[in-house]
């Protein structure tokens, strides 16, 4: 009898383990969304932003930030939309007088575009504006 009590007491130890390091954030660490890099020739346009599917966020490799969750829900939208985008490696070149270039890279593939690349469709766009507020918002930087 005491055997029974001893075993069953192991597998709820065993059953409980994996929650309990779960709940502890014990080695457990959220899956990336994307990676966007974006440069240019303005002070402050150098800018790293790792996105993980949870909503945190790093800035230049620093600790770990969150997302608010509208944000998150935006960064999602974007990833979505830039599926076949980054399927396909879309390159869009810069045209004369850029100031700012964007390099994004997910599970899909990749895409890189200038603020000025004609032929943006939308989704590009979105991710520009969401990258600034990002990094004014979260990051606490001008720009």
């Amino acid at each position: 009898m005491a055997r029974r009590g001893a075993a069953a007491l192991a597998v709820a130890m065993l059953l409980a383990a994996p929650a309990s390091l779960a709940a502890a954030g014990c080695g457990v660490r959220a899956a990336d969304l994307f990676i966007v890099q974006r440069s240019g020739s303005v002070p402050g346009a150098a800018l790293t932003l790792l996105v993980n599917e949870e909503g945190g966020v790093r800035c230049n490799g620093g600790a770990e930030l969150k997302l608010s969750d509208p944000a998150l829900v935006q960064a999602r939208a974007i990833q979505e939309d830039l599926q076949g985008p980054a399927s396909r490696h879309t390159n869009l070149a810069p045209r004369p007088g850029s100031v700012v270039s964007y390099y994004l890279r997910d599970e899909n593939g990749s895409v890189r575009f200038a603020d000025n690349s004609a032929a943006q469709p939308r989704v590009f766009r979105n991710l520009a504006l969401w990258v600034l507020q990002t990094a004014q918002q979260v990051c606490h930087l001008p720009m």
